[in-house]
């Protein structure tokens, strides 16, 4: 009988060491819960900055890239003016400078036309005499 008591309280402590141990269990799996629900909202946290910061950036870029391709445009545009004006600025010099040659040229022409009408004269008047 003595046997059988020790086995029976033997059983007993172990069953209730056996219950502590599953609660203890459990209550380590509901901390490892706990702390895995924190840890995942940390983690949705992070990625959702993340995709802000991502989302900031590319906004960014693209008003900066904006930014830069207007002032490529007025720059172009402003060196495109400059260059018209350099060509009729061109073109005006060399329309004057063919004037003055076309003068030049005319009053070389009388000059010469002058000149072989006085000799003209000269060997008409020796001719004569």
């Amino acid at each position: 009988m003595l046997a059988l008591s020790i086995s029976f309280v033997s059983c007993r402590e172990t069953a209730d060491k056996a219950k502590e141990a599953a609660e203890q269990a459990g209550e380590a799996v509901e901390e490892a819960g706990e702390d895995l629900k924190e840890v995942g909202e940390d983690a949705m946290d992070a990625a959702g900055e993340a995709v802000d910061n991502a989302v900031d950036a590319t906004g960014e870029a693209l008003d900066g890239a904006t930014e830069a391709a207007g002032e490529a445009m007025d720059s172009a545009k402003e060196a495109g003016s400059e260059a018209m004006d350099k060509a009729k600025e061109v073109g005006n010099d060399a329309m004057d400078k063919a004037k003055e040659v076309g003068t030049d040229v005319e009053n070389a022409a009388k000059d010469a036309a002058d000149k072989t009408a006085a000799k003209a004269k000269e060997v008409k008047d020796a001719v004569k005499n």
